[in-house]
């Protein structure tokens, strides 16, 4: 039988987690705006938790489930949530790997058969195989061949020295030629657990009716041996470094990384905070917050760089993590533009708010800003339940709950105090991306 955890308030409903007799996380939130509803099955495993030889090996597997299982056929998957009108996806990253459907509340316990026949049934036939190994090559090739994509790989890759956060998501491509079927097959093993697993329903569905179905479709999954995790840490950065990406291309890409705090770190949100003075609020969600541009006509980036006609573009990008990864600052040079010129600006710019902090006025808009965007970013079921089963993966779901009371409780000296230590450069990786002319 499944025991109940604890009920934590939520904004439309409450969420109810329940542990299955196998390890298996549940958590179940009613939503009652819509006819619909939402399953998002998550792993704790992601790129730091690759082997060297076998980088990608994650996204690979992810591929793979959904290429059928033992009672779905290879063609069957798709059409299965279609039928109602459905969406399905999943992804994969540095700490997890996800999968999704969304459909009429109707479909929830054929989108419950689907995840709990990826978690245990999956075939992995050798052709199949092999025809991914093809699909992934032709994605990496594919980001190689765009510029911003290749320069924050490269960054990431110089940025980090010890830690596996350094690998690249998709792999590095030796490691994707040489990778067999038992590669594959035995990490989707390993790590394809329920004890390593959390799954997450929000909706029009009745929570314990919901709870007796996973019981029903999960409960006779066995848990497994997931292993010894094991990771290096990475030592700090002594110095300032930097990496030139020269291939050919007609516009050239600046990025300035620092190593930043993990989510659950007391630093993360101020740091999110100083990232919303200087290249707009952006929110936290991986799922959707990257999908609307951030308001950026007041932040100091965009006033340095593109009032300036420096740059065409500025990004930041901070997220949490399970453990701690990079603050990167992004920048397009207009035609015509040195790249010397770029990032002298950003520089001072970046300098300056280490230096002095930020103003009563620009913290005051920054949190009215994340504020506005943790709302947009949970305005539907499918956003809740992805952030619900995020947080869980890379610690606790609570943290989600509690984001904004933490954006609430900033204050200048602690921007002015992440600001200081994680924007010094010492602990800055410069990248370029210098067109060439072949």
């Amino acid at each position: 039988m499944p025991r109940a955890v604890e009920e934590q308030p939520g904004s439309a409903s409450t969420v109810q987690e329940h542990v299955l007799d196998n390890g298996l996380r549940v958590l179940i939130q009613e939503v009652h705006t819509a006819p619909l509803a939402t399953v998002w099955g998550w792993y704790r495993v992601g790129s730091k938790d690759e082997a060297p030889g076998l980088t990608g090996v994650s996204h690979w597997v992810e591929h793979m489930n959904f290429r059928g299982s033992t009672n779905i056929p290879r063609d069957k998957v798709k059409g299965i949530i279609e039928q109602y009108g459905g969406y399905w996806n999943g992804y994969t990253w540095i700490d997890q790997t996800t999968y999704t459907e969304t459909a009429t509340r109707d479909a929830l316990d054929h989108m419950l058969f689907i995840e709990s026949e990826r978690m245990g049934s999956c075939l992995y036939d050798p052709a199949d195989c092999e025809a991914e190994r093809t699909i992934i090559i032709s994605e990496l090739q594919g980001g190689e061949n765009d510029p911003d994509t290749l320069l924050d790989q490269e960054l990431t890759a110089t940025a980090f020295r010890a830690h596996t956060y350094r690998h690249p998501t998709i792999g590095w491509l030796s490691d994707l030629q040489t990778m067999t079927r038992d590669d594959l097959y035995g990490h989707y093993r390993r790590f394809y657990v329920p004890n390593n697993a959390t799954l997450v329903i929000v909706g029009d569905i009745d929570a314990d009716a919901a709870l007796g179905d996973v019981v029903k479709r999960f409960g006779r999954i066995r848990s497994g041996d997931i292993g010894r995790r094991t990771q290096s840490k990475e030592p700090e950065q002594l110095g300032q470094r930097r990496v030139t990406v020269s291939k050919a291309g007609t516009t050239a890409y600046l990025k300035i990384a620092h190593h930043a705090p993990a989510g659950d770190d007391a630093e993360f949100v101020p740091l999110l905070v100083l990232d919303a003075v200087l290249t707009g609020a952006k929110g936290v969600n991986l799922w959707a917050s990257f999908r609307t541009p951030p308001p950026q006509r007041s932040a100091r980036l965009y006033q340095a760089l593109v009032n300036n006609g420096l740059a065409s573009g500025i990004g930041g990008s901070i997220v949490p993590t399970n453990e701690p990864f990079l603050y990167t600052i992004s920048a397009t040079a207009t035609e015509g533009t040195a790249l010397e010129r770029v990032e002298e600006a950003a520089v001072v710019a970046i300098d300056r708010v280490a230096r002095d902090g930020i103003t009563p006025q620009e913290l005051t808009k920054a949190k009215t800003q994340l504020r506005a965007r943790l709302v947009f970013e949970n305005d539907s079921i499918t956003n809740i339940a992805h952030q619900l089963g995020y947080f869980a993966t890379i610690g606790r779901w609570h943290d989600f709950h509690a984001l904004r009371g933490r954006i609430e409780a900033v204050t200048l000296d602690q921007v002015s105090q992440v600001a200081a230590s994680r924007l010094n450069p010492m602990n800055r990786t410069i990248g370029w991306f210098a067109p060439s002319a072949e």
